[in-house]
C-alpha cells in the first residue's frame, strides 16, 4: 500500500498473531481492531518528521514476542518512603504489563486492572503503529481514579519493570483526577538484563479545578528499546505537571501531547536527560493550546557523553479560540564528548495573535567561564566539571514535583554518570 507522494510503509511483521491476540485477557475485538490499524498504518519512518533523526529504521518488530502470560517474576518489595514523607499512598507493581500487585492505603483512591471504559478516551485516535500496538497487547491496563475533591497527600507508585528477554511488553495506565481533586504520581521503569521492547502509554485525564503530578523515571537495562507516549487532557482551570527523568536503554523515545481543553488550564512538561555510551535518548514534545487564557511551561534539559545522542523536537500550538495564551518551551543540552551528538528544534504554530510565547534551545560543550571560574579558586579540573553539570540540571529537576527521595536518588544517578565519564577518560568539555 503506497500513501499519496508514493513513499511505501515499511510492512510490519506479524510477530503478534490474531492467536496471540486472543490468549490475552480482555476484549480481543478491541485488540485485534488496533492490530489492524498498525498493520494498515505500516512502522513509521525517518521520512515522517515526527520520526526523524530517530532510529525507527533499525527496528526489527518481529524479533520481539509478546508475554502472553504473567511472568514469574518477583521483582522485590517497593521502595519506602522516609518516615518524614510518609508511605506511599498507593503501590502498584506492573512486570511485562502484567499487574503483579496492588496495595491502596487512601480512601481517596481506586485502582481497577483490566478492561476500562474509559482508557482511550484521553488519547482518542492513535497517532502512530506503535501507539495501536501497545492497545493491541496491554495484557491488564491499570485505572487510577483520584475522587473528587480529595487531596491526596502521599503520592502513588508505579513501578514498571521489563522481566523477559526478546520480549515485547506493553504497560498501560490511566489517571483520572475528578474535579478539585489533587495528587501526585511517581513511576519508576526499569528492566533486566536482556534485549527487549517495550511500548508504554500512559494517559493522564485532569478534570476541572484538579491538579495532577506525574513523574516518571527511567533507567531500563542497556538493551532495552521503549517507545513510550504520555497524552494528558486538562480542564477548565486544571493544572499538570509532567515531569520526565531519561537514564537508561539503548534507544528509548518519548511522546509527550498536553492538550489544555479548558479555560485557565495550564501544563508544565519537564525533563532531564543523560546519555552515555552509545545511547539514544529521543524527546517529542506537543503543547497544545485549545481554550483562552491558558498556560504551558517546558523546560527539557540534557547532556550526552562518550557516543550517545540525544533527539528534542517540539511544537507549540495555539489554536484559533486560545486567546490570552502563555507558553514557553526551553531545551538545552551539553554535549560532553567529540562524538556525542545532540539535535534540538523546537517550532510554534501560532494561530492566535494575542497570546506569549517563546521557544529557545542551545546545544554546547561546557560553560568554560564557569569551569575557569572554579579551576581559578583551586578546585581541580574534574571536580570543577562536575560542579558545572550538577548545576545545570539543578533547576529542572528542582522543579520536579516528586518526593525529596526520589529527587536525591536521581541526583545521585546524575552523579554516577559524571563519574564514570572521567573514569572512562573521556574528554569533558571538548
Amino acid at each position: 500500500m503506497s500513501p499519496p507522494g508514493g513513499h511505501t510503509k515499511p510492512e510490519i511483521p506479524l510477530s503478534p498473531t490474531p492467536d496471540d491476540l486472543a490468549r490475552l485477557p480482555g476484549d480481543t475485538a478491541t485488540r485485534a481492531a488496533a492490530a489492524g490499524r498498525a498493520e494498515a498504518a505500516g512502522l513509521p519512518s525517518t521520512d515522517a518528521e515526527e520520526w526523524r533523526y530517530s532510529r525507527i529504521d533499525e527496528l526489527d518488530l518481529g524479533r520481539y514476542a509478546p508475554v502472553l502470560a504473567a511472568p514469574d517474576h518477583d521483582p522485590g518489595a517497593p521502595p519506602a518512603l522516609p518516615d518524614a514523607e510518609g508511605p506511599w499512598s498507593a503501590e502498584i507493581t506492573v512486570v511485562d504489563g502484567w499487574v503483579r500487585a496492588v496495595e491502596v492505603r487512601d480512601e481517596a483512591l481506586t485502582v481497577d486492572t483490566g478492561d476500562d471504559a474509559a482508557l482511550g478516551s484521553v488519547l482518542g485516535e492513535a497517532h502512530d503503529a506503535m501507539a495501536e500496538w501497545s492497545i493491541a497487547l496491554a495484557p491488564m491496563p491499570v485505572t487510577i481514579r483520584v475522587r473528587g475533591g480529595a487531596h491526596v497527600a502521599a503520592p502513588i507508585l508505579i513501578r514498571t519493570v521489563g522481566a523477559t528477554a526478546d520480549a515485547l511488553s506493553a504497560p498501560r495506565i490511566l489517571v483520572v483526577a475528578a474535579e478539585g481533586a489533587a495528587a501526585s504520581v511517581v513511576e519508576h521503569q526499569t528492566s533486566l538484563a536482556g534485549d527487549r521492547l517495550v511500548l508504554p502509554l500512559v494517559e493522564l485525564d485532569v478534570a476541572a479545578r484538579a491538579r495532577l503530578a506525574y513523574t516518571t523515571t527511567q533507567e531500563h537495562a542497556e538493551g532495552t528499546w521503549q517507545m513510550a507516549n504520555v497524552v494528558a487532557r486538562v480542564a477548565q482551570e486544571g493544572s499538570l505537571v509532567a515531569a520526565a527523568v531519561a537514564l537508561g536503554g539503548d534507544y528509548t523515545r518519548l511522546r509527550t501531547d498536553c492538550r489544555l481543553d479548558g479555560r485557565g488550564a495550564s501544563g508544565d512538561l519537564l525533563a532531564a536527560y543523560f546519555g552515555e555510551g552509545d545511547q539514544t535518548l529521543d524527546f517529542r514534545t506537543f503543547q497544545d493550546h485549545r481554550a483562552p487564557d491558558t498556560t504551558s511551561d517546558l523546560l527539557f534539559k540534557g547532556a550526552v557523553g562518550g557516543r550517545s545522542r540525544s533527539i528534542y523536537t517540539g511544537l507549540i500550538t495555539v489554536r484559533p479560540e486560545g486567546r490570552g495564551t502563555n507558553a514557553f518551551q526551553t531545551n538545552r543540552n551539553l554535549k560532553l564528548s567529540e562524538e556525542a551528538w545532540a539535535e534540538s528544534v523546537p517550532n510554534l504554530e501560532i494561530q492566535n495573535n494575542d497570546v506569549h510565547c517563546s521557544h529557545a534551545s542551545t546545544v554546547g560543550p561546557i560553560d568554560e567561564d564557569q569551569r575557569f571560574y572554579l579551576e581559578s579558586r583551586g578546585v581541580p579540573p574534574h571536580v570543577a566539571e562536575r560542579l558545572v553539570v550538577s548545576g545545570f540540571f539543578g533547576d529542572v529537576l528542582d522543579r520536579m514535583p516528586a518526593p525529596a527521595s526520589v529527587l536525591t536518588a536521581i541526583r545521585a544517578a546524575v552523579d554516577a554518570r559524571l563519574d564514570r565519564q572521567v573514569l572512562v577518560g573521556e574528554e569533558v568539555g571538548s
